[in-house]
């Protein structure tokens, strides 16, 4: 796998073009799983593993990889898979996720393909709720799953549930942070973690599962008599999704004079470092990283406090 993720600076110039690379797969079997390449750090045989102890059953051990420890999840077991009987002649796929480097283990990793956003859709509504998928796609007439990473660590490592109270003081009694936002992912886990952080400001909100559907709720908006931006307070978008990536809603927003003042926040577990530039270039309001309750409700105040008390009442 060495020089398979060479290169990777290049693959920036497909971001903003509503354009992604996926590094896809397998775990049991030959279904095909797919991870953005944009959150892989690099790809390994699996290295020697330290067990540790009163670990979530799907932690398989840690790994100290170029100075770093790092927790090694059998992806198989963490959605519900038989789990590995040996990690042996496996693969780790090293990835950053939420401010967090994990490792999985997976069978075999096969290669990088260049895919449209719109070519990719998620999952279809009879897999029921306590699936694992964010999207699916095909590639080369295969149905391709792309796991929803962000459940899987909700649930194997845990998240922060709550604001703390010293963040959640300076918003108390503040009568205009009471906005409606509209919140934008793909990821159920990502819209209830968002969902909940809102909850405890008192403030309401709208829920989009992609850039589409969130563009044509706000093209719906823009038709009645008031004006978007007084209906919404600020959009907190994904980068990653189906249909419609956050970077073209957000650079649709931004072009279209109707809704070009409307305050756009992207929200997203892909690393800081490489958005920061994108932000920009979209015309983005603010960038924070994934998931952090105390930053994401410091961001939301700030918007609000330069806003100010008598700017876009609901």
């Amino acid at each position: 796998m060495a020089g398979l993720l060479d290169g990777v600076d290049q693959r920036t110039q497909l971001v903003g073009h509503n354009r992604m690379e996926l590094l896809l797969f397998r775990l049991r079997g030959r279904q095909v799983y797919g991870i953005n390449v944009f959150k892989v750090q690099e790809v390994l045989q699996c290295p020697e593993l330290t067990h540790i102890p009163k670990s979530h059953a799907s932690v398989v051990g840690i790994a100290n990889i170029r100075g770093k420890t790092i927790s090694i999840i059998d992806l198989a077991g963490a959605i519900g898979q038989e789990r590995a009987e040996t990690t042996q002649d496996r693969f780790v796929v090293i990835a950053e996720y939420n401010r967090t480097t994990v490792g999985f283990l997976v069978y075999g990793v096969d290669r990088i393909v260049n895919l449209n956003w719109n070519d990719i859709i998620p999952p279809p509504k009879a897999s029921g709720k306590e699936n694992f998928l964010t999207a699916v796609t095909e590639v080369d007439e295969k149905l391709v799953e792309i796991l929803d990473v962000e459940k899987i660590l909700s649930i194997v490592m845990g998240d922060k549930a709550f604001i703390s109270q010293e963040v959640l003081g300076k918003a108390s009694g503040k009568s205009n942070f009471k906005r409606h936002i509209l919140v934008v992912d793909d990821s159920s886990v990502a819209r209830s973690q968002i969902k909940r952080t809102l909850d405890q400001l008192g403030i309401e909100c709208s829920l989009a599962v992609d850039g589409k559907k969130a563009w044509d709720l706000i093209v719906e908006l823009s038709k009645r008599p008031s004006p978007v931006t007084e209906q919404i307070g600020m959009v907190i978008c994904d980068i990653e999704m189906p249909n419609m990536d956050g970077y073209t809603l957000t650079s649709l927003i931004k072009q279209d004079p109707r809704f070009k003042d409307l305050f756009v926040l992207l929200h997203t577990s892909l690393s800081g470092v490489f958005n920061r530039p994108m932000v920009e270039k979209v015309g983005a309001d603010a960038f924070v990283p994934k998931f952090e309750p105390d930053d994401l409700a410091r961001a939301i105040m700030n918007r609000f406090e330069m806003a100010g008390a008598g700017a876009m009442q609901t």
